[in-house]
């Protein structure tokens, strides 16, 4: 299918063939009748695509300030490969359509296929041939309302939810400030809510336009026009509210608001526009100045947007669903009327010349629209989502897997093609000699383009099966979210494929069952997890410097984790586990590795309010291994630190950029820091890849990585207990 994408680093727009996304459950497969460009969001983006690399740090500050900090944590190489990687991606355009249902997905009973609805969400109402968008970003088109006007839901909503933030009454009067799109919209809203508008923009055609749509009075805001206006309509009291739907770097609009509002009015910004307060101004009338977010409460709320769980109306009336389909109903009864918004309506074969003409100015537009070509839809019932069974390749455990012929490539797949994915672990399978990278397998078309095209994948897909069931591949990687890390490690197992999962492999205890009971019924073992650290390097040869133990040790390991950005994925413990369950694993498996065994007991102790831990290992031959992990360190501190202590000596590993070894007698310091932080990436790679090739053994042996994860299962049971945990078969 086609997409519409553009590369934030070069600037390029294309319409770029991607494969098609799959119908998960939760949510419906629509092929795109009409989708509408957001004059303003969209070419500000266009627009910043464009600029130096200078230009684009300027523009988004808050990004410099995360790329310092994974400066400071990951080092200059790896931030530098990271942020790269994300610049030189194609990214999706749109988030406001309308199209016909296609596929609906389990879970989904109020709509049927062939059925027209309206959809939101700039990762899910993209400019596109089709789109999978979750229950919660859809709703259905009242009958009478034309397609091309519901494509302008989205838009809709973001304005009601602006006018809803104002809080407006019956007979106030209220001060509109920029009138494109959004500003349009929000015009006739309060002029069907019963309150009087005055407009206020520099281009006398969209003044125009605004009062044939009720604006009582419009005007250029540096005329007399808009304050006589407001003087007549208030009685020189000054209007209730101001909505702000301007753009730019302009304070002008900050400060007119303060000027013509009344005493204790309110403020509402709906745009991004420059918001340099004048404190006297505000602080003089008291003015509540407020932000509306989007469409509506349950943005950016991943349990609402993605897993379709709705807020009771009991205690949240208007949701971005609700306004999305009061929208629609008021645009089917004629209380708003997008079509004078419509400048230009343009097949999508041509949208790359019309997003060029947008922002050279060419093609003046409040509206444009995408026209996408006609199909025929016939009805049929909900596809089951039960995935076929994979044909189990059994073989005895114990042997190994066969020799591979000697210049045979080996054929990897990869499930998922995220920032670790692209920044940690393709980089270094692409430029391997005799490694093919057969197919990339994600949930959005979008992101296995972006791996086909930046690492040469020779196919690209959203449908797992296909690859499970594909003879040539020989192993599989799982790099996709935490919670589908078992069950995805179980059916490539299951379909006779080598395994490499990325930490972690289970997040409870049924989970690792099943990918242990999937290994007995196919005798298929060949799995690794990403425990990277114990193949790094500087670690290694700290290691080796330290000699062979006599007595036992002690590790100790602190891992300054730091806290999360707000809407990380990493935070939605219902679904995706607690932090430690995602990546104790790591530190876990590298103190077993230190002291060459599998601990017997947990024991874990929290700090009350947040999520800092220490966890107590203890090993067969009376060795102990603590880790400290805390998420409220500073920001500049090293993020590791790990010390091995036994028989009068010690190691000590800094942040993996130096190393020491301490005897008494003399002491051995690694001689040079190294360009980057090797946390042993690329040598697990080429350990996998090795064994995949000779079908020698995997890197690390399986019961050692089932240990590992029980171990850190056990950290969970152990916080509740508050007492040490002993592990299934300890000695």
């Amino acid at each position: 299918m086609k997409q519409v994408v553009q590369n934030y680093k070069t600037g390029e727009l294309a319409l770029l063939d991607v494969p098609v996304p799959g119908c998960k459950p939760g949510g419906v497969l629509v092929r795109s009748s009409y989708s509408l460009i957001s004059t303003g969001t969209e070419l500000m983006k266009v627009s910043e695509a464009g600029m130096s690399m200078l230009g684009k740090a300027r523009s988004r500050p808050d990004q410099v300030a995360k790329v310092v900090q994974s400066v400071a944590t990951n080092g200059v190489p790896a931030t530098y490969r990271k942020v790269m990687g994300k610049l030189d991606s194609y990214t999706p355009l749109g988030y406001s359509l309308c199209g016909v249902v296609e596929q609906v997905g389990a879970g989904i009973d109020d709509v049927t296929v062939g059925d027209l609805v309206a959809c939101a969400g700039n990762e899910h109402a993209l400019h596109a041939e089709l789109n999978w968008v979750p229950k919660n970003l859809y709703a259905p088109v009242p009958d009478g309302l034309a397609p091309q006007h519901a494509a302008f839901g989205t838009v809709g909503s973001i304005a009601m939810q602006g006018v809803r933030r104002g809080e407006s009454q019956l007979g106030d009067v209220a001060l509109v400030i920029g009138l494109g799109l959004i500003g349009q919209l929000v015009v006739q809203l309060l002029d069907a809510s019963g309150v009087r508008v005055v407009g206020v923009d520099p281009d006398p055609v969209r003044c125009e336009l605004a009062g044939r749509l009720g604006a009582a009075a419009c005007g250029d805001p540096a005329s007399s026009a808009v304050e006589q206006a407001v003087a007549e309509l208030t009685g020189g009291l000054g209007v209730d509210q101001v909505y702000l739907a301007a753009g730019g770097d302009s304070n002008q609009p900050v400060e007119l608001a303060a000027r013509l509002c009344r005493d204790r009015g309110r403020v509402v910004d709906i745009g991004k526009c420059r918001l340099d307060l004048p404190w006297n101004a505000y602080y003089e009338k008291e003015l509540d100045v407020r932000f509306s977010r989007s469409y509506g409460p349950g943005r950016y709320d991943p349990e609402y947007e993605l897993e379709g769980r709705d807020y009771p109306i009991g205690y949240v009336r208007w949701t971005e669903r609700r306004n999305l389909a009061c929208f629609l109903d008021l645009a089917a009864r004629g209380r708003v009327d997008v079509e004078p918004l419509v400048s230009h309506t343009a097949d999508f074969a041509d949208a790359v010349e019309t997003y060029r003409g947008l922002k050279d100015g060419g093609l003046k537009a409040v509206a444009v629209l995408f026209r996408y070509p006609e199909q025929e839809v016939e009805a049929a019932e909900a596809p089951s989502v039960d995935v076929p069974a994979v044909p189990a390749v059994r073989r005895d455990a114990k042997t190994a897997a066969p020799v591979r012929a000697a210049r045979t490539p080996v054929r990897l797949a990869f499930v998922g093609a995220g920032n670790y994915a692209t920044s940690m672990l393709l980089p270094h399978l692409a430029r391997r000699d005799g490694v093919e990278l057969s197919t990339v397998v994600t949930t959005t078309a979008l992101s296995a383009a972006n791996a086909q095209r930046k690492f040469g994948f020779a196919g690209a897909t959203t449908d797992l099966d296909a690859v499970l069931g594909d003879p040539a591949v020989d192993a599989v990687f799982v790099v996709t979210r935490h919670s589908s890390h078992a069950e995805l490690t179980r059916k490539a197992l299951l379909a006779g494929k080598a395994v490499f999962v990325e930490k972690p492999l289970a997040l409870t205890e049924d989970e690792l069952a099943g990918v242990l009971a999937a290994v007995e019924e196919s005798g298929n073992d060949r799995l690794q997890v990403g425990f990277n650290r114990r193949f790094a390097p500087l670690l290694r040869e700290a290691a080796e410097r330290f000699g062979p133990r006599t007595g036992p040790g002690h590790v100790r390991h602190l891992v300054n984790a730091g806290r999360l950005d707000h809407g990380s994925w990493y935070l939605q413990q219902g679904t995706e586990g607690s932090r430690f369950a995602g990546e104790g694993g790591h530190f876990i498996d590298t103190a077993s590795w230190l002291l060459g065994a599998d601990p017997v007991s947990v024991y874990a102790l929290t700090t009350p309010g947040n999520e800092d831990l220490q966890v107590v290992l203890r090993y067969p031959d009376g060795s102990t291994a603590t880790i400290g992990y805390v998420t409220t360190g500073p920001a500049g501190f090293p993020k590791e630190t790990l010390d091995l202590v036994a028989d009068g000596r010690a190691l000590r590993l800094d942040d993996f950029v130096r190393a020491s070894v301490y005897d008494g007698r003399k002491r051995w310091v690694s001689s040079r820091l190294p360009k980057a932080r090797d946390k042993g990436q690329s040598a697990e790679l080429a350990a996998f890849v090795r064994a995949v090739r000779t079908g020698g053994p995997m890197p690390v042996p399986l019961e050692s990585l089932v240990a590992t994860t029980a171990a850190t299962l056990a950290v969970r049971a152990g916080l509740a207990g508050g007492a040490p945990v002993t592990l299934a078969g300890a000695r």
